[in-house]
């Protein structure tokens, strides 16, 4: 807050200044709002450059659509339906990644180079509300996705052979659009009366808000709570399929099918989940917690604290490393790049031989089709 320095002026005039523009711009959409910019230039620099949103923007869509490529040439040669659904999983991830940087990415970059008006460019708050929707859409899906994946690969290295006749291409297509759909819902309720998206610091971008209304409260909670879930369920059901996977790994009973493939599929699960993990659980612990604590005394109306906005930045940025590191999860870790790295890695049994007392022909049947060859 800035105090009266007792000689009828004020001791942060461009603050309130700033202020004074804001309160102006209220009138004209609910996305504007109070933001503390009484920063140095340098700061400013830190913290908002151009260059750093466009090399990020084009490294993580390069990256992503490099991968994209990689998944469409593998998913021509593999003919295990377990194998096929899982790159539709990933090719989802893959899509929403790189359309997620391209839309924030081209905004944000776009301001930083024409410094435009929010309250010119948009008085009724229609491109906020659309990146802040783009922002939970494209934050929520690759979480939830990753939970979606752990989920299949559960029931697919658990339960294989019930399921084996279930799992198609078109199941996988749908699970991935449900994703979305589900994402989309959760994006709009903002725009529908749940919350407010408003212009964060450093102007730069719209996101959901941290004030504490009931509001605001709910979707910040919502957000920041499916987030954790979604990443806690990850981490529950991977480690459990870890698990099975090494018993079946020193199982010496059966030597005849193989299961690299299985494997593989893991390997990248968890690393995905790990960079979720670390990327992600920040970001949402601290909106989370910030919502828990109740609100500031001393501040102007719908202003969040100078240091709460930084470190929403702060988090934010490292949340979206998750979208440049996601695809190299499987251009590193498959299996023709780690038999190069290791050649002395050979070929393992299938996870069917944790049912060894299975009839011949059924499975012959299941290693055909299952989710695991």
């Amino acid at each position: 807050m800035c105090l009266e320095d007792g000689v009828g002026g004020s001791s942060c005039p461009m603050v309130e200044m700033e202020l004074s523009n804001e309160t102006a711009a209220l009138e004209l959409g609910f996305c504007f709002r109070y933001v503390n910019m009484s920063i140095t230039g340098g700061d400013k620099k830190m913290i908002a450059s151009q260059w750093f949103s466009t090399i990020f923007s084009v490294i993580g869509m390069s990256s992503n659509l490099f991968a994209f490529c990689v998944l469409i040439s593998n998913s021509r040669k593999t003919h295990s339906r377990a194998r096929s659904s899982f790159l539709i999983f990933l090719c989802g991830l893959v899509v929403t990644d790189f359309s997620g940087l391209l839309v924030t990415g081209c905004i944000v970059a776009s301001y930083h180079y024409t410094k435009f008006n929010w309250t010119e460019v948009d008085p009724e708050c229609h491109l906020c509300n659309f990146m802040g929707f783009s922002m939970v859409f494209f934050g929520q899906c690759p979480l939830i996705l990753g939970a979606t994946m752990a989920s299949e690969r559960f029931f697919g290295i658990n339960r294989p052979f019930s399921r084996a006749s279930n799992v198609s291409k078109r199941r996988a297509w749908c699970v991935v659009v449900s994703v979305w759909s589900f994402a989309s819902f959760l994006g709009l309720l903002p725009i529908l009366g749940l919350g407010n998206y408003t212009v964060q610091y450093p102007k730069s971008w719209c996101f959901l808000t941290l004030l504490h209304d009931w509001r605001n409260i709910s979707f910040g909670l919502l957000f920041a709570l499916l987030g954790i879930f979604s990443v806690g369920l990850s981490f529950i059901l991977n480690t459990i399929s870890v698990v099975t996977l090494c018993r079946v790994y020193h199982d010496s009973e059966s030597r005849q099918r193989r299961r690299d493939s299985e494997v593989e599929m893991m390997v990248q699960l968890v690393g995905i989940m790990i960079i979720a993990s670390v990327c992600w659980l920040p970001l949402l612990i601290f909106i989370a917690q910030t919502l828990l604590q109740g609100p500031i005394p001393d501040l102007f109306d719908k202003e969040i604290p100078r240091e709460t906005e930084k470190m929403l930045l702060i988090y934010l940025r490292v949340a979206t490393w998750n979208q440049i590191l996601d695809p190299w999860v499987y251009i590193l870790f498959r299996r023709a790049v780690l038999k190069r790295l290791y050649p002395s890695l050979r070929s393992r049994p299938s996870i069917a031989s944790l049912y060894p007392t299975m009839t011949a022909s059924l499975r012959q049947k299941y290693t055909q089709e299952s989710v695991i060859t």
